[in-house]
Protein backbone atom coordinates (compact mmCIF):
# COMPACT_ATOMS: atom_id res chain seq x y z
CA UNK A 1 0.00 0.00 0.00
CA UNK A 2 1.03 3.84 -1.09
CA UNK A 3 1.53 4.17 3.13
CA UNK A 4 4.18 1.69 2.97
CA UNK A 5 6.17 4.11 1.01
CA UNK A 6 5.87 7.80 1.63
CA UNK A 7 8.89 8.54 -0.14
CA UNK A 8 8.40 7.40 -3.40
CA UNK A 9 8.81 10.87 -5.10
CA UNK A 10 11.80 11.84 -2.76
CA UNK A 11 13.08 8.32 -3.94
CA UNK A 12 12.79 9.06 -7.30
CA UNK A 13 14.47 12.62 -7.00
CA UNK A 14 17.72 11.15 -6.47
CA UNK A 15 17.60 7.93 -8.06
CA UNK A 16 16.89 10.06 -11.12
CA UNK A 17 19.82 12.97 -10.39
CA UNK A 18 19.30 14.54 -13.64
CA UNK A 19 15.94 16.38 -13.71
CA UNK A 20 14.41 14.35 -16.04
CA UNK A 21 10.46 15.45 -17.28
CA UNK A 22 9.07 11.83 -17.10
CA UNK A 23 10.51 11.34 -13.46
CA UNK A 24 6.44 12.40 -12.17
CA UNK A 25 5.31 9.89 -14.40
CA UNK A 26 7.05 7.20 -13.64
CA UNK A 27 6.87 7.53 -9.77
CA UNK A 28 3.15 7.66 -10.10
CA UNK A 29 3.45 4.26 -12.14
CA UNK A 30 5.60 3.01 -9.38
CA UNK A 31 3.46 3.93 -6.80
CA UNK A 32 -0.08 2.58 -8.86
CA UNK A 33 1.86 -1.03 -9.22
CA UNK A 34 3.17 -0.78 -5.45
CA UNK A 35 -0.38 0.12 -4.55
CA UNK A 36 -1.95 -3.30 -6.19
CA UNK A 37 1.10 -5.57 -4.41
CA UNK A 38 3.33 -5.79 -7.77
CA UNK A 39 6.57 -7.20 -7.44
CA UNK A 40 10.05 -7.03 -8.65
CA UNK A 41 9.94 -3.59 -10.21
CA UNK A 42 12.46 -2.78 -12.61
CA UNK A 43 12.87 0.37 -14.19
CA UNK A 44 15.34 0.86 -17.01
CA UNK A 45 16.43 3.74 -18.43
CA UNK A 46 16.05 3.55 -21.88
CA UNK A 47 16.44 6.99 -23.62
CA UNK A 48 20.34 5.88 -24.44
CA UNK A 49 19.59 2.87 -25.95
CA UNK A 50 16.59 2.94 -27.69
CA UNK A 51 14.26 5.47 -29.45
CA UNK A 52 11.18 3.32 -28.41
CA UNK A 53 10.53 5.54 -24.99
CA UNK A 54 12.80 6.39 -22.08
CA UNK A 55 11.96 4.57 -19.75
CA UNK A 56 10.41 0.72 -19.59
CA UNK A 57 8.74 -0.60 -16.17
CA UNK A 58 8.77 -4.34 -15.71
CA UNK A 59 6.36 -5.60 -12.95
CA UNK A 60 5.30 -9.15 -11.88
CA UNK A 61 1.44 -9.95 -10.62
CA UNK A 62 0.83 -13.20 -9.52
CA UNK A 63 -2.33 -14.28 -11.48
CA UNK A 64 -4.45 -12.53 -14.40
CA UNK A 65 -6.68 -10.93 -12.11
CA UNK A 66 -3.84 -9.42 -10.15
CA UNK A 67 -2.11 -8.67 -13.46
CA UNK A 68 -5.30 -6.61 -14.77
CA UNK A 69 -5.57 -4.96 -11.37
CA UNK A 70 -1.76 -3.26 -11.49
CA UNK A 71 -3.24 -2.46 -15.42
CA UNK A 72 -5.72 -0.57 -14.43
CA UNK A 73 -4.53 1.34 -11.16
CA UNK A 74 -1.35 2.22 -13.11
CA UNK A 75 -4.21 3.33 -15.87
CA UNK A 76 -6.40 5.44 -13.37
CA UNK A 77 -3.73 6.98 -11.18
CA UNK A 78 -1.92 8.12 -14.40
CA UNK A 79 -5.26 9.84 -15.89
CA UNK A 80 -5.74 11.16 -12.47
CA UNK A 81 -2.52 12.87 -11.47
CA UNK A 82 -1.13 13.65 -15.21
CA UNK A 83 -4.16 13.97 -17.69
CA UNK A 84 -2.77 10.91 -19.35
CA UNK A 85 -3.68 7.65 -21.24
CA UNK A 86 -2.10 5.21 -22.60
CA UNK A 87 -1.20 5.79 -26.28
CA UNK A 88 -1.60 1.80 -27.34
CA UNK A 89 -2.24 -0.96 -24.63
CA UNK A 90 -2.00 -4.84 -25.75
CA UNK A 91 -2.76 -7.75 -24.03
CA UNK A 92 -5.32 -7.00 -21.88
CA UNK A 93 -7.92 -9.97 -23.29
CA UNK A 94 -5.27 -12.52 -22.28
CA UNK A 95 -3.63 -10.47 -18.92
CA UNK A 96 -0.64 -12.76 -19.23
CA UNK A 97 1.22 -9.75 -20.19
CA UNK A 98 -0.20 -6.56 -20.53
CA UNK A 99 1.80 -3.63 -21.98
CA UNK A 100 0.99 0.31 -21.36
CA UNK A 101 2.45 2.31 -23.79
CA UNK A 102 2.34 6.08 -22.61
CA UNK A 103 5.14 7.09 -25.86
CA UNK A 104 8.20 8.01 -22.78
CA UNK A 105 7.20 5.27 -20.95
CA UNK A 106 6.42 1.80 -21.72
CA UNK A 107 4.82 -0.73 -18.74
CA UNK A 108 5.56 -4.18 -18.54
CA UNK A 109 3.28 -6.36 -16.43
CA UNK A 110 4.40 -9.85 -16.69
CA UNK A 111 3.23 -13.60 -15.29
CA UNK A 112 5.67 -14.60 -13.87
CA UNK A 113 6.43 -17.61 -16.15
CA UNK A 114 6.13 -14.82 -18.98
CA UNK A 115 8.73 -12.85 -17.22
CA UNK A 116 11.09 -15.74 -16.56
CA UNK A 117 10.84 -16.59 -20.33
CA UNK A 118 11.21 -13.26 -22.73
CA UNK A 119 13.54 -11.89 -20.15
CA UNK A 120 13.44 -8.46 -20.60
CA UNK A 121 16.00 -7.31 -18.40
CA UNK A 122 18.79 -9.44 -20.38
CA UNK A 123 17.62 -8.52 -23.16
CA UNK A 124 17.82 -4.50 -22.82
CA UNK A 125 20.62 -5.05 -20.39
CA UNK A 126 22.69 -2.43 -21.32
CA UNK A 127 19.78 0.12 -20.11
CA UNK A 128 20.53 1.64 -17.14
CA UNK A 129 18.45 0.51 -14.00
CA UNK A 130 16.60 2.85 -12.15
CA UNK A 131 16.44 2.24 -7.92
CA UNK A 132 12.90 1.78 -7.07
CA UNK A 133 11.21 0.84 -4.13
CA UNK A 134 10.09 -2.62 -3.75
CA UNK A 135 6.92 -3.77 -1.93
CA UNK A 136 6.98 -5.21 1.52
CA UNK A 137 5.12 -7.82 2.91
CA UNK A 138 3.45 -7.35 6.67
Amino acid sequence: MSENFPSVNSTFSSALAHSDANQDILATIVEAALDRKGDDLVALRMADVSYLADYFVLVTGFSRVQVRAISQAIQDQVEQKWQRRPLRIEGQAEANWILLDYGDAIVHILMPKEREFYNLEAFWGHAERVNLPQNQDG
